[in-house]
């Protein structure tokens, strides 16, 4: 996958976010000319300004909501490959704002697509929803593709509509005019460099750094965690192979195997026991309340149709990914996180290539 990255023109929404920064510095790992598009820095600090990704590449600051302005900018690129992860990411910003979350999540996704279907340059496209876009009855079973998409709350719901949107993109235009569109549905991610406010592995490192008591709300609600190195790999793995061959587009579950199926409790364990052997810190916790609003006690991904088709597997353990974690943590104290981040990213995709030689 490092060779065909190489020299391809690949343009970014959202390029400023925890996945977003993550992804950027992946793809200038391997060769490509990345370009981001994103309305602003999205938290302080932020993943962005700490591997200093202003020096390698471009970012345009711009509101997704802006249909001239996302055109323009994809025009003047001329990209190969399009991710579109600008989005009101947060359960609980979505009840507090829910206009903007619309506005952001369904209109900003309406106009890359219409950037997409105008563009006479870009081959493939990946389309990040989420995990919650299913409707979701609280049950064992987990979630297919194929499976109901009805999100409870304003992000959740205006994600749904944004994958339906896409889809309905890629029959209409994307398709006829050979354009390869996947919606890739990931499940929690964890790593380091997410700062973000209410997602329990920032509210773990700042209690840690802080020397103050966690919270745990929800402690016994079950999500699919993996490391955010896994559906990138995985979003850069579609894209390669639907560029490739436009049968592989399709809509995709991203997540772990069932063994990182846990509750919020046990990830938090996780967390406390990496940190007493690796920074020989202890995690106070307690249990809190709710932060307000509806949330899922269950969330389960069926994975195994981006296992047969595309071929990608989940390679870190949920331990490892909280292991990971905190060696980013430790890194971040020595200020020295982008060393880290191109650590990790090495160690991954090495480890990814033993892999798929087997």
């Amino acid at each position: 996958m490092l060779d065909f990255y190489k020299g391809k023109r690949v343009f970014i929404t959202g390029n400023t976010g925890f996945k977003g920064s993550w992804l950027a510095k992946m793809l200038l790992y391997m060769g490509a000319e990345v370009k981001g598009y994103s309305l602003n820095i999205p938290t302080s600090p932020a993943m962005y300004d700490l591997l200093h990704l202003d020096r390698d590449m471009e970012t345009i600051w711009g509101d997704i909501r802006n249909f001239e302005h996302v055109q323009t900018e994809m025009e003047n690129f001329v990209p190969d490959i399009v991710f579109h992860l600008a989005a009101q990411p947060l359960v609980q910003e979505g009840y507090q704002a829910p206009l903007y979350t619309f506005q952001t999540n369904v209109m900003g996704t309406l106009n890359v697509m219409e950037g997409v279907r105008t563009s006479n340059s870009v081959r493939s496209v990946i389309n990040v929803t989420t995990d919650k876009v299913y409707q979701n009855r609280e049950w064992q079973y987990a979630y297919r593709e194929i499976d109901r998409l009805e999100g409870y709350d304003p992000y959740a719901s205006s994600k749904s509509c944004a994958d339906m949107l896409a889809s309905c993109y890629n029959r209409c235009y994307l398709k006829e005019a050979g354009i390869a569109l996947s919606t890739v549905r990931a499940g929690n991610v964890i790593g380091g460099g997410d700062f973000a406010k209410n997602r329990i592995i920032p509210d773990c490192i700042e209690a840690l750094l802080k020397d103050q008591k966690l919270k745990v709300r929800n402690p016994d609600s079950i999500r699919p965690y993996q490391h955010v190195l896994e559906p990138l790999y995985a979003y850069c793995m579609i894209a390669q192979q639907q560029f490739e061959d436009r049968d592989k587009a399709d809509c995709y579950n991203i997540g772990p195997d069932s063994s990182a199926f846990v509750t919020t409790r046990q990830l938090v364990k996780y967390f406390g026991e990496e940190a007493e052997k690796s920074m020989s810190k202890a995690l106070q916790v307690e249990t809190g309340t709710s932060a307000g609003g509806h949330e899922a006690g269950i969330l389960k991904l069926d994975c195994s149709k981006v296992i047969e088709k595309i071929g990608w597997q989940p390679e870190w353990k949920v331990r490892t990914a909280v292991e990971k974690t905190l060696q980013w943590v430790r890194a971040y104290v020595e200020e020295d996180c982008n060393n880290c981040t191109e650590i990790q990213i090495r160690e991954y995709l090495e480890q990814k290539a033993r892999t798929e030689k087997l």
